[in-house]
């Protein structure tokens, strides 16, 4: 599938930590890229059952809606001795009755359930990512996964980045996301190895 040349790509996503993410993988590229909050798009609910199933009906409503090939990423925390949670469901956790996004609380609440299941119990954890990029002609998508694998601290550490960053030490490091400097951050992040996949497959249609 080639996005290149279509004009404009929309980020289907209104977080906007994500959003900058997202932005400074896909700039570099030569590819404008416009926000869903922008545009007014609504925030379609994330029903699927995986992340490649939310990030792929984000992406195809937004292609939908504005015509414009779009672009969304599902990704999460899975926390080994939680059995993968919060997985897909990592942003509810963070949110209160009011619909906003503690992530202290959500962060707070990891380390609660971890405290819980006994000092034995493994730190260990990783994100995962899953983006779709559909196209609004035929409704087709393509998807791509990435991971990275880490450790949880306690306190949280760090104010880069966001949601759980501050409280995820990647493997072979010893600072958490929060307090990794953001270019590094990208190089080896869960997103960053999706787009590492994404980025392969544009360049190959460019060349074919």
């Amino acid at each position: 599938m080639s996005i290149l040349g279509a004009g404009k790509l929309v980020i289907a996503t209104h977080n906007p930590g994500k959003l900058r993410e997202i932005i400074a993988l896909i700039e570099p590229l030569g590819i404008a890229c416009v926000g869903a909050e922008e545009l007014g798009l609504p925030e379609p609910e994330e029903i699927g059952n995986t992340f490649i199933d939310n990030a792929d009906l984000k992406a195809r409503e937004a292609a939908d809606l504005t015509g414009l090939p779009a672009l969304a990423d599902d990704s999460g925390m899975c926390v080994d001795a939680l059995h993968g949670r919060p997985g897909i469901f990592t942003a509810r956790w963070a949110e209160d009755g009011d619909g906003n996004r503690d992530w202290m609380r959500a962060m707070e609440r990891v380390w609660r359930e971890l405290e819980a299941a006994g000092p034995e119990a493994s730190r260990d954890a990783h994100f995962a990512c899953a983006l779709a990029i559909a196209r609004p002609e035929d409704g087709q998508a393509e998807h791509f996964e990435g991971r990275v694998d880490g450790a949880l601290v306690w306190p949280p550490r760090g104010d880069r980045g966001f949601g759980f960053d501050p409280m995820f030490v990647p493997a072979g490091y010893d600072v958490t996301f929060g307090e990794m400097d953001p270019d590094e951050k990208h190089r080896i992040s869960h997103r960053a190895d999706a787009f590492r996949k994404l980025v392969d497959a544009l360049n190959a249609a460019r060349s074919s």
